[in-house]
């Protein structure tokens, strides 16, 4: 079974219904998905400031399967090394501690950003777009 690293930008598509809800709702339900701590912050803050309460978001959060994996040292240095590659793309931290531990578990990192496809190959990171349409 193949592993996934799921980015805010993709957990909030699949909430909102957006184009490529379907993909992440599958890799959800059938498939090993991790998220880094940075991103579930994102994603609760992004809840937040779309009035859910803590308690709305705390439902939200334990209905999807998903590992969460804390930001600690290795990750840290990892997801800060990669910023000259990215900077070009204006990835945020956030993207690049999804980023940093899709490698690091050999996993591909799924977001909703199209930019993300635009890394440099020699990067060794897997990235699949939900919206290979650019929306």
């Amino acid at each position: 079974m193949r592993r996934y690293v799921i980015d805010t930008s993709a957990l909030l598509a699949s909430m909102h219904e957006e184009a490529g809800k379907e993909w992440v709702d599958e890799l959800l339900l059938t498939g090993d998905c991790l998220m880094c701590a940075v991103n579930l912050s994102e994603f609760i803050a992004k809840c937040s400031d779309g009035g859910m309460t803590g308690a709305e978001i705390e439902t939200i959060v334990h209905s999807f399967d998903l590992e969460i994996i804390y930001l600690d040292e290795e990750l840290a240095f990892a997801a800060g090394l990669l910023r000259p590659a990215c900077r070009h793309l204006g990835l945020s931290l956030g993207d690049r501690a999804c980023l940093a531990l899709a490698k690091k578990h050999n996993a591909i990192a799924v977001t909703a950003d199209r930019s993300w496809t635009r890394l440099d190959p020699e990067l060794g990171l897997q990235v699949e777009c939900i919206r290979p349409d650019g929306r």
